[in-house]
């Protein structure tokens, strides 16, 4: 099954979070599905890191290279009124019911650390391969 990938998991894989490692070793397999935002997400994510001084300038780039040779394909047509719509139901933000309601429109699986995103993904039916 395809996944969609949460920004929160490729985050937890530059920690090296132990919970987030199978997914990388299952979307080195597949391509991955993200909304397009999953890479403002997650370039954002790091370069706070990096500023804190949590993560050298050196590894964040290499990090960002490795993301990119994942094919992460990036969707830029969700549907506006299912995103608001799974938004005002389960009480997510727009960023996070964009990743919902990709995962369902194409039916694919849900790679997230957010539980309240995991929990809303449930609630819709859709398989999550991380539990938050």
């Amino acid at each position: 099954m395809a996944i969609v990938l949460d920004a929160s998991v490729a985050i937890a894989w530059a920690a090296e979070t132990e919970l987030a490692l199978p997914v990388l070793h299952r979307v080195r397999d597949e391509a991955p599905h993200a909304p397009m935002l999953w890479w403002y997400e997650v370039h954002n994510a790091l370069m706070m890191k990096e500023r804190r001084g949590l993560l050298p300038a050196a590894t964040a780039d290499t990090f960002m290279d490795l993301l990119a040779g994942l094919g992460v394909a990036l969707d830029t047509t969700p549907d506006r009124a299912a995103v608001v719509g799974l938004a005002r139901t389960h009480r997510l933000s727009v960023y996070d019911a964009a990743y919902l309601e990709l995962a369902q429109r194409r039916a694919m699986a849900l790679a997230s650390l957010d539980r309240a995103l995991v929990t809303a993904a449930k609630a819709e039916g859709v398989a999550c391969l991380v539990e938050a």
